[in-house]
Formats: C-alpha cells, structure tokens, sequence
C-alpha cells in the first residue's frame, strides 16, 4: 500500500440512527471530507456506512459518524470486515 493507496472502512452503526435525518447527514458530511462510498438503512435499525478515502480523510469521516445529526444518539460503530474484492467510488450515495 502507498500513500495515495485509499484506505476503505465498512461501518455499522448503532442507536438511534433512523428517521433522524442520519443518511443526510452522512452525505453532507461525506462531501466535506472528500470521501466516497455509500451510506444505507438496515432492517434491524441500524446504519452501514461504506467510506473510501485518504487515511485523515476516513478517520475525520468516522469521528463525525459517532457524533452523528443532533437528533441522532450514536451508541457504537462497529468495523465490518470488508469481503472479497473491495469497489471503486466516484461518488457518495444513499443505498436504498
């Protein structure tokens, strides 16, 4: 790995974190740090977030995900394993 090499986390996030504007939240906050991926509900009231970036661009973006909107309660994130081969992102964008 490089220094330019991206560094990709895959993120499941816990609380209150649905119907609480959090999806909005994370693009914004995706396009402030310049990172790319996608963010999606989960049935079980969760939020997986996939963020691909520079390693200060990734951690920064992580930070903001445990605070969260101001309606939002963030209990914990935890760090998924990423399986197989990991994807390009040109983009942020909300999985449906």
């Amino acid at each position: 790995m490089t220094v330019s090499d991206p560094v990709q986390k895959h993120l499941k996030i816990y609380g209150r974190v649905q119907g609480v504007g959090f999806r909005y939240f994370t693009t914004k906050k995706a396009e402030e740090t310049g990172v790319r991926g996608w963010v999606k509900n989960m049935p079980d009231g969760t939020v997986e977030v996939f963020i691909s970036g520079s390693k200060q661009s990734v951690e920064r973006m992580k930070k903001l995900l445990h605070s969260g909107p101001i309606a939002a309660h963030v209990t914990s994130i935890d760090e998924l394993a990423i399986e197989g081969q990991s994807e390009a992102f040109y983009d942020f964008s909300v999985r449906r």
